[in-house]
């Protein structure tokens, strides 16, 4: 089962999870990460990293953020259905754009991240 990255990275964008992730395959989106399907190795080392404890493998995804399991999935189709597959993050690259689900995701503020 691949992990994806539920609700609780939307607004907060730690990151930490990029620095243990053996393959780079943890993409910065604009609000978000997300982990691409393919490149994932499934380790599990972003998932103990996570300080919000946004990363669960897609069978262990609570029934409210079960959304999170196919907006990851999605977000690395184009518009003709073909996977990207660029190959792996690094720090410094330009966000790949958010999945259209986010976009309608209330901001969040300083006080809802400490809440």
């Amino acid at each position: 089962m691949p992990l994806v990255i539920t609700s609780a990275c939307i607004d907060v964008k730690d990151g930490i999870c990029t620095t243990s992730c053996p393959v780079d395959c943890i993409y910065e989106g604009e609000r978000m990460f997300y982990i691409h399907p393919v490149e994932c190795i499934e380790c599990g080392m972003c998932e103990s990293i996570c300080p919000v404890d946004a990363i669960r493998y897609a069978d262990e995804v609570s029934e409210a953020e079960q959304e999170f399991v196919r907006i990851n999935n999605d977000v690395f189709y184009d518009a003709d259905g073909k996977l990207n597959e660029p190959g792996g993050w690094r720090r410094g690259d330009k966000p790949i754009p958010d999945h259209r689900a986010v976009h309608e995701f209330p901001r969040r503020t300083i006080e809802d991240k400490t809440a």
